[in-house]
């Protein structure tokens, strides 16, 4: 079973194509890793700006910028 590529905590992009829905692409936290049988890893992710949390397969994220505090 592939491991997660982002870890709990770190910021990325949601990079969402027409066919995704709604979810307004930006940056997002990770709050969670999922569990999943699948290649796609999944991950509970919070939006920065409106602090939503939604749920996006990794296929659908890329790193965001590094952040100065870390």
């Amino acid at each position: 079973m592939p491991l997660h590529s982002f870890a709990v905590g770190q910021s990325v992009e949601l990079a969402l194509n027409r066919f995704d829905g709604s979810a307004p692409a930006g940056l997002y936290t990770v709050v969670r890793l999922l569990p999943n049988d699948s290649s796609d890893r999944e991950y509970r992710v919070k939006n920065v700006r409106d602090g939503h949390e939604r749920v996006v397969r990794e296929s659908q994220i890329r790193r965001g910028p590094v952040s100065a505090l870390g």
